[in-house]
């Protein structure tokens, strides 16, 4: 095998694939990437088993061939060549090796046959639809926050993605949550989408899609079936295994009838409450909204530190209400609103409390409660 190929261009195409190999690895092979040379194009792959990513660049094959070389090493020796530098690489069969030749600098790296190499076999993908780059990505960025890392609750450890509304209005629609918070957001159902089943891609899969998407005006290709997604964004092609379990009935906990309604400006209300959270120490992160007509005042005490308080005029019409909430999770949600007005719609201090934006876009959130 021998190809030439750019820096630019292979540093760019390592730099997504080698992120999904883990560091540590108890089986060598995993911790390797799959070069390929073949009619002036090189291949890239690497696998940790549940997620593949392979992307394909230009290079001048002198001679096709395959092979596997350490993915964060190789990484590295590209990233410290000399900008504009040609590489080539050259496999010699008989001793395992690769040469990384640029210059005046040659590597020699060891390298484990291909033949080893795990193949995330894909199977009949039944359903397939494009959606727009910045779509996806708004997708993505409006609920990977609320993603739970808790192992042992591991069908929450996703976003659910399936076809929800009517015929009439059908959406895709993507919701996250961890018990504490929940966002959903909602898109018009691609034509080809409708009757997919409903998938929980993995909290990593997510993030590495999130990661892929730099243009977003691309197009973005989904396929997929019970088992298995792949996402097709441009020379990248990323196919995952999907969470196998059931994701819970998220419209039960999403309230119908919080009759309370406050309007913040969303900029004001965001540093308010990263003000006064200033105060509250790591374990309690309680901040106390006091709603009175046209008026919030945010409190946050703690025993070991002291106190604060910061009123705000909002628009609030209801009965007087004092509510808590983990001024984290608070803030998370607040960074998501799109506009610059927030709407809280909340019910009593026990009961959760709908955040939208003020023109609703299509998302929403909803907020447990906290004592305070």
């Amino acid at each position: 095998m021998k190809v030439t190929v750019e820096r630019a261009q292979l540093l760019k195409s390592l730099g997504h694939v080698h992120r999904v190999v883990e560091r540590r690895n108890t089986i060598p092979i995993l911790g390797n990437v799959l070069i390929r040379a073949e009619k002036s194009r090189l291949s890239l792959k690497a696998t940790d088993l549940d997620l593949e990513v392979t992307e394909t660049l230009a290079g001048e094959t002198g001679s096709g061939g395959s092979t596997t070389v350490p993915a964060h090493m190789f990484y590295d020796i590209v990233r410290k060549l000399p900008d504009g530098s040609q590489i080539v690489l050259e496999g010699d069969g008989d001793r395992s090796v690769l040469a990384v030749r640029a210059g005046r600098s040659r590597f020699t790296l060891q390298t484990l046959p291909e033949s080893d190499f795990p193949d995330l076999a894909a199977g009949d993908m039944t359903h397939s639809f494009t959606l727009a780059a910045g779509d996806m990505k708004r997708l993505i960025d409006r609920t990977q926050f609320a993603i739970s890392t808790e192992e042992t609750r591991y069908y929450l450890n996703g976003i659910y993605l399936h076809a929800a509304g009517s015929a009439k209005s059908a959406t895709l629609r993507a919701v996250a949550t961890d018990g504490h918070r929940l966002a959903q957001v909602d898109l018009p159902l691609p034509k080809s989408a409708a009757g997919m089943p409903g998938v929980i891609v993995p909290r990593k899969t997510v993030g590495e899609v999130q990661r892929l998407i730099e243009d977003n005006d691309a197009e973005v290709k989904i396929e997929l079936s019970t088992g298995k997604i792949r996402f097709t964004i441009g020379d990248v092609v990323l196919t995952s295994k999907l969470i196998d379990g059931t994701f819970p009935d998220y419209g039960r906990v999403i309230p119908q009838n919080n009759d309370k309604e406050l309007i913040v400006d969303k900029k004001d209300f965001e540093n308010a409450v990263d003000r006064v959270s200033t105060i509250s120490s790591e374990r309690g992160r309680a901040v106390k909204l006091a709603l009175s007509a046209g008026k919030l005042v945010l409190s946050v005490t703690n025993p070991d530190s002291g106190s604060a308080t910061e009123e705000l005029e909002v628009e609030y019409a209801s009965d007087a209400l004092d509510i808590g909430f983990n001024s984290r999770y608070l803030l998370d949600i607040a960074a998501q609103i799109e506009g610059e007005v927030a709407v809280l719609r909340l019910a009593d201090p026990g009961s959760p409390t709908l955040v939208q934006d003020k023109d609703s876009k299509g998302a929403l959130y909803v907020l447990m409660p906290m004592r305070v």
